[in-house]
């Protein structure tokens, strides 16, 4: 542990930032495995466009595990250990696809990452002058779920209008 560099937080606790981090680090494994088992199954239109963006997003969300992971025990905490935990800490929860289509997936997607922006955004309030080190490292997690967000939600709105063009067509 950083005695020193533990010092420098100030007005907050840090079990508690340890706290925080643990369940944000949860939520990373969790969404990391979503992305990964949803570009498996997804179905339908412009699939492999989301298959590229899903991928992309569960290399990152894996990138941030380990971010926050470092930070944890920077601060001489533990990261959760066991996957069991991640379920009981998690602030966004997990829910497995019921159904492969490619927007529905698009749509499972995006509310994770609505979570995790909302999750970020109060960490990063929590630590605003108080730990300069987790505000930095979550911040930057923050501007990529932000980022993740619009890129989902401009493929859906994409395959969304191709669907509805298609449709005007046919009709």
């Amino acid at each position: 542990m950083a005695r020193v560099g533990n010092s420098i937080i100030k007005g907050i606790e840090v079990g508690e930032v340890i706290n925080l981090l643990n369940k944000a680090y949860a939520d990373e494994w969790l969404a990391y495995y979503q992305y990964y088992i949803e570009e498996k199954v997804v179905k339908g239109i412009m699939k492999d466009a989301a298959i590229a963006e899903l991928n992309q997003h569960a290399a990152d969300e894996l990138r941030h595990a380990d971010m926050v992971a470092q930070r944890i025990l920077q601060l001489g905490g533990t990261p959760l250990l066991n996957p069991k935990e991640w379920f009981v800490h998690t602030n966004c929860g997990y829910e497995e696809p019921k159904n492969f289509d490619v927007v529905a997936i698009l749509e499972d997607a995006i509310k994770g990452e609505q979570c995790a922006i909302k999750t970020y955004s109060e960490i990063v309030d929590i630590t605003r002058g108080k730990d300069i080190v987790t505000y930095d490292i979550v911040s930057q997690i923050l501007a990529d779920e932000v980022e993740h967000e619009e890129d989902l939600a401009a493929l859906h709105e994409d395959i969304s209008e191709f669907v509805q063009d298609i449709k005007a067509v046919i009709r």
